[in-house]
This record gives structure tokens, sequence and C-alpha cells, in this order.
């Protein structure tokens, strides 16, 4: 089955179609065909398409919305020159599956699409008013220029956080006002979390039961997850993607208070404070150079750049205080996965942040750790270290598009 995986932002879109069925599943033998990224949808988008096997497009032209965009994207899958292994026309498309950022306590699980699901997701869009309207326009687009006959599944990443206990979940504040307005924490990266913890169960061996690490995604966008027998009992985000650790724009964890001090101090509006908080904070407010953690790493090198430095040393310390708050709330754990654009090629970040730790029984292999870049998978920890450290570069697509499968043949998930 050739599943169209869909993930719509604000102003972009990106995509990848999916070989898959269960046999392919179980034998980790999906197929990658194609992949692209629509930036700037609204105004002069910005287009990057590639079949697999061939030269990448490359081009920049108008496209208003995202109907637009998606419609660009068929035009270019269905075209005879593309050559996309198996895909001749939109009816070599089996299930389109939607990437979801904000489920609440309604979707605990993967739904294939219909009217009460729209609805669903449109009454979570005051918990999620940066993402849920952007997944919308894209459900609203590939229903109407995919047609009726194409199933479609939306993908939550709030899910797999799910299992959280009411002691992770609940904020201290008035329980009647999670009952009344649900305002709780509901952690994201979940598709990511999920497929970190299924790769280290394939490379260890390990049932899901056994399955007990820390998973830390690292972006620009950052959070981690304490994994327990298999399931995520804590996590870093929290209500919105703006709690948590330090990110590339977003402050993290932060006193409340502050946002009254800052309105009133500034004289700016609520909504100011928080443009403030989601877009310039973070590594990009305390660098005053750039969220791109690359760019910082090369500052520190060559220019030994004082607030770059202090970037990078909060960003790792914010990281090595969720690891010791998650081991203690474990009562320890087998392993510490890194992923993510900075968890997967940043060797640097990934040494500061172990340094030190070895009293926890975490202990860095410098050599192996200045090899794991460029989407290698493997193991960093040297051999007696106690909790081992793996680099495993996260797949997201590939649960959407599992997913989309299971969903549509109403299998049930087994990972």
């Amino acid at each position: 089955m050739n599943i169209f995986v869909l993930n719509c932002g604000s102003s972009s879109l990106k995509f990848q179609i999916i070989e898959t069925d269960l046999e392919m599943i179980n034998n980790d033998a999906d197929k990658m065909l194609a992949k692209g990224i629509i930036e700037r949808v609204g105004s002069q988008a910005i287009i990057t398409f590639q079949a697999v096997g061939k030269e990448p497009l490359k081009q920049a032209t108008p496209l208003r919305d995202h109907r637009a965009a998606l419609n660009y994207v068929i035009k270019w899958i269905t075209e005879p020159e593309t050559q996309i292994q198996g895909i001749n026309s939109l009816d070599d498309i089996h299930a389109v599956g939607h990437r979801c950022v904000h489920g609440a306590e309604r979707f605990t699980k993967s739904v294939k699409i219909d009217k009460e699901v729209i609805a669903g997701i449109e009454d979570c869009i005051d918990i999620a008013p940066l993402h849920n309207p952007a997944n919308l326009k894209g459900i609203y687009a590939a229903r109407e220029l995919f047609g009726p006959s194409i199933p479609q599944v939306a993908i939550f990443d709030t899910s797999f956080h799910s299992t959280m206990p009411e002691t992770s979940y609940l904020y201290a504040i008035p329980y009647q006002l999670y009952r009344r307005f649900k305002i709780r924490k509901y952690g994201f990266h979940g598709t990511s979390h999920r497929y970190i913890a299924y790769r280290y169960r394939k490379l260890t061996g390990k049932e899901r039961e056994d399955t007990n690490i820390i998973t830390l995604h690292l972006g620009n966008g950052s959070s981690a997850c304490a994994i327990q027998k298999g399931c995520s009992i804590d996590t870093s985000m929290g209500m919105t993607p703006l709690e948590g650790l330090m990110m590339g724009t977003r402050c993290g964890d932060i006193d409340p208070t502050v946002i009254d001090y800052l309105m009133h101090k500034e004289g700016t509006s609520l909504d100011e404070v928080f443009s403030a908080l989601n877009k310039r904070s973070g590594v990009l407010g305390i660098s005053g150079l750039t969220n791109d953690m690359r760019d910082l790493l090369d500052e520190m090198e060559i220019h030994q750049d004082r607030r770059a430095i202090l970037a990078i040393d909060m960003f790792c310390n914010k990281v090595k205080k969720y690891i010791g708050a998650y081991l203690a709330g474990m009562n320890g754990c087998d392993a510490i996965c890194f992923a993510g654009g900075i968890g997967e090629n940043a060797v640097e970040i990934r040494r500061r942040i172990c340094a030190n730790l070895t009293f926890l029984g975490i202990d860095l292999d410098e050599e192996l750790n200045k090899n794991a870049f460029g989407g290698k998978e493997m193991l960093i920890s040297k051999p007696e270290s106690r909790i081992q450290i793996y680099v495993i570069p996260t797949n997201e697509e590939l649960i959407l598009a599992r997913d989309t499968l299971r969903v549509v043949l109403n299998v049930p998930r087994i990972w």
C-alpha cells in the first residue's frame, strides 16, 4: 500500500510517499518513494521535491494557500517525467496520513478521519491555536483533492503521552480548572519518541514491557520523555510546546509571574509577551545571534563568543536537569537515546549533556560520539556504562505511514 504522509505547518507543507504493508513492517522493509517540502506557502513558495533515485527538483513559484500547495504536489507526483516507482496516477495512492499536533484527551490513538474527527480537531484549536488550524488546512485540502474514495487518517503527537499518570500530567492548580477546561500537560513529539523507543527495542531485542529509557528529541523544538515498560510516563512539553526544555526560539520552563511582570514593565499585550516567549527566546534570545545550534557551535569554536557559549551551556544544563529528574522518577533506566537534528548530529552538545554524569552510570565514549552524525544509528557509551547511550535518528513519517496502514486495515497497533 502506498501511503501519502502529509504534515502541514502554518506556512509549510511536508510530504512523503511510503510503500508499506504488514509484512514490510514486520521486516522493516518499508520503502520511501518520494519526499518534499514547500515553504512560505501564501507567497513566493520555495519548493524542494525528490523521487528516490532521481535528482531533486528545486524551484520557486507563488502558491496562495495549502490547497494550491497540495495541488502542486499532486501534479508533480503524477507527471510521467517524475517517475516515482509504482506511482502513475492518484489511483496508486491508497491512503493519506495526516500529522496532527493536538488531540487533547479526545484522541488517544490514530483514527480514520470523518466529520466527527474533524469536529474534534477543531474543538482542540483553543489549546493548539498555532498548530491545529494548519493541520486542518491540510485535511480539508486532501479530502477535496484526493476525493472521498481514498481513506485518510489522523495521527496525533499527543496520543503517545496519553499513558502518563495523573501525577505527571496534572498541574498544581485548582482541580476544578482541569475538570472544566482540561488544563493539563499533554506533551508533543509523540511520534518521534514512539519511533525512538521502537528502534531501541529492535536494536536491543527487548520486549515492550522491558523498555525503560529516556528519549531526547533535540532540535529547534526539543522535548524529553521518560518511557517505562514501553509507555510514556512523563514528558517535558506541557499543555502547549512552550513548556519544558530550552529550545531554538521557545523559552521552556519559566515562572508564570514573568508574563504579568513584562506586561507591566514593557506596556505590552499578552499576545506580544507570548510572541516573545515563543519566537524570540530560547537559544536565540540568549545568544542574540541565531536559533541554529550549528551556527552557535561555530561561534563558540571560532570566536569564543560569550553569549553563544552561554546559550549552549544553558541548553545542555536544561537537558541534564530533565535526565536527572526522570532517572529519579523511574528509579533508573537502561538507556538514554538522542534524536532530532541536534541530538543526531551535534557531537559537542551530546558530550556536554553527558559530562560529569558518571556517578549516575552515564559514561560516554568520546571516540564513538565523534563518529555519530549524519544519520548514523549507533551506541556511543562505553562498555562499562551502566546506562547505555544511543543515537537513533528519528523517522516520524514512518510512524505516520504505518499507523495509517493499520487504521485502514483495522489492525491493532503492536508497538
